[in-house]
């Protein structure tokens, strides 16, 4: 194996050092196992990258494995989507799909030899006295009045509640551990459950289930995984792993290493919250753009490179700590910056005349379509007598150092010409402004030598005759506060959701090149930010656009401070 040698974070620093002493045999064998009971966030994708990533450095192996334990939660719509998901970050896990079902049997089994070796029993209690007998964290736990059945008993028990005998919840098969230890995860936890629901891949085949804890150890030993990478709220469930592969006397066995979870502000990763958003109409569904999923990171226009530097930049850690999502915006900026078209739109359109521009006359000016990227050539746009700028590009009684349009002032046309405001056109009834009345300097045409004449002001347009209508979608953070998911208000997370989170557009005029846009292609909008097509509610004369991210990179600012 060729193996790149240096510790990228401490988890390789771990799996230099097994090659080092030969432990696996010289193999790295990792896997990503989610869950299928909700969309992937980007929380999750810092995993993806992490144990795809780590396969790849040392030319391993890296299992795309759904612990489908718990089928009162888990959909086939999930498990599709966390299959796209992971192909379009870019990794492949090639004929290594795997379910924790498939090893339904072999986990009984194992279930079966725990009982005979005297480590498993069947427990009559109900849930909420197994809660109460558990104990806290200041105080042991007591022993169930049904610990000490003998092994025939429990064989006898746990083959009828797999037969069906019981009623569901009625009695669980228990691992005999120590009820007194510091760690609750070790008081005899419960292994199987009663559970009368219908499988999305075993259908009624089962009437009992794994819990995680107890499937999770075994699949990662049954498909040869050297290294379990978790989050680290796996980290007190460790010693169970250890102990379940230890006390079944499995040689091999996988070792779990935990590592920080990923959490961003203005943002919560818990999936219970994110269906609660999903399920209560908050957001328009997983893909929603303004969700953390990568589902909704991918309507919006994000690209998976994007997502795989911040992935990289954040790196590994041991505690946990909290991103700044600026850093999240930053690197998206950066990948499209190289990217991306630059293109005019107007989002809220103002009408300009200029009165001494021909009336028959069109001009096709040349514009580059990506300055830091030369390669990407140039485009026409029109250019007539009619145009539209934005509303906020103009101001009747303007401020000291305003540099756009305002009466009697000059402002450039981007690749055009300069032009001055010579007469506001208002409506009779409200006073609302509806048109300025313009003239240009033919002289100043953008390009040529004579046009080099400078205004402090420069302003996108579009070309009336020629623009194309479109809808614009503005997200802002779902959230106001920082760490939403910290909110001890009554209301919790819901006190603080943003009102404003989505801004919808519906009299937006784009450049008429954008008439071939797809969803696939990413936009700068000039002075407005980055855009791409949404790919559901688009369609043929129907331009959706969503903003990806604005143009202002408070990241950058910092990073640049030293700060």
């Amino acid at each position: 194996m060729a193996v790149n040698t240096g510790a990228a974070n401490f988890i390789h620093a771990i799996i230099n050092e097994d090659l080092e002493t030969g432990k696996y045999g010289g193999r790295v064998h990792t896997r990503f196992p989610p869950e299928p009971n909700g969309y992937l966030h980007i929380g999750h994708a810092k995993s993806i990258c992490l144990n795809f990533g780590t396969a790849a450095r040392y030319n391993g192996l890296c299992n795309l494995r759904f612990d489908d334990t718990n089928p009162t939660k888990e959909e086939v719509e999930f498990v599709e989507s966390i299959k796209a998901d992971v192909r379009w970050l870019g990794f492949d896990w090639e004929d290594r799909l795997y379910y924790a079902s498939d090893y339904f049997e072999q986990i009984y089994e194992f279930a079966v030899q725990l009982i005979k070796l005297g480590h498993a029993y069947v427990c009559d209690l109900s849930a909420e006295e197994i809660r109460e007998y558990r104990g806290t964290l200041t105080q042991p736990g007591r022993n169930s009045p049904y610990r000490d059945r003998s092994v025939e008993e429990n064989l006898d028990l746990f083959r009828r509640m797999r037969a069906g005998e019981f009623e569901d919840g009625s009695r669980v098969l228990r691992a005999k551990i120590d009820m007194t230890s510091p760690n609750l995860n070790m008081r005899d936890p419960v292994m199987y459950r009663i559970l009368r629901q219908t499988h999305h891949r075993t259908g009624d085949n089962w009437c009992i289930y794994p819990m995680y804890d107890f499937a999770h150890p075994l699949s990662d030993y049954l498909e040869g995984i050297t290294h379990s990478i978790c989050t680290l709220e796996f980290e007190d469930h460790r010693p169970l792993y250890d102990w379940y592969l230890e006390v079944l006397g499995l040689e091999n066995r996988p070792q779990q290493i935990e590592f920080a979870r990923l959490n961003l502000t203005h943002t919560v990763m818990s999936k219970r919250i994110l269906r609660q958003l999903v399920e209560e109409g908050i957001v328009n569904g997983w893909d929603d753009p303004r969700m953390p999923t990568i589902s909704g990171l991918r309507r919006r226009g994000v690209t998976p490179a994007a997502i795989r530097d911040f992935c990289d930049r954040i790196g590994v850690a041991k505690s946990n700590s909290t991103v700044d999502i600026g850093l999240l915006e930053h690197c998206i900026r950066e990948d499209l910056s190289k990217n991306a078209y630059r293109v005019m739109a107007v989002l809220r359109p103002l009408k300009v005349v200029i009165e001494n521009y021909p009336e028959d006359l069109v001009e096709e000016l040349d514009a580059e379509n990506n300055p830091e990227n030369p390669a990407m050539g140039s485009r026409k746009i029109p250019f007539s007598r009619v145009l539209y700028i934005e509303q906020e590009d103009f101001l009747e009684d303007p401020p000291k150092k305003y540099f756009r349009l305002s009466p009697g002032k000059e402002v450039r046309l981007k690749h055009a010409y300069i032009i001055r405001c010579e007469q506001v056109i208002k409506d009779e009834r409200t006073g609302d402004i509806v048109e300025l009345r313009c003239t240009y300097d033919p002289t100043t045409r953008s390009g040529l030598e004579s046009g080099n004449r400078k205004v402090k002001g420069t302003l996108h347009w579009v070309s009336a005759p020629h623009a194309i209508k479109a809808e614009v979608r503005l997200f802002d953070h779902l959230f106001l506060a920082r760490n939403p998911a910290e909110e001890k208000d009554e209301l919790g997370y819901r006190a603080v959701l943003n009102p404003n989170s989505m801004e919808v557009l519906t009299s937006c005029l784009v450049e008429p090149g954008l008439a071939a846009a797809t969803p696939d292609q990413r936009y700068q909008f000039l002075r407005q930010g980055y855009f791409a097509l949404d790919p559901e509610d688009s369609g043929p004369g129907n331009l959706v656009f969503n903003r990806i991210v604005s143009l202002r990179d408070s990241w950058a600012k910092i990073r640049n401070s030293g700060n």
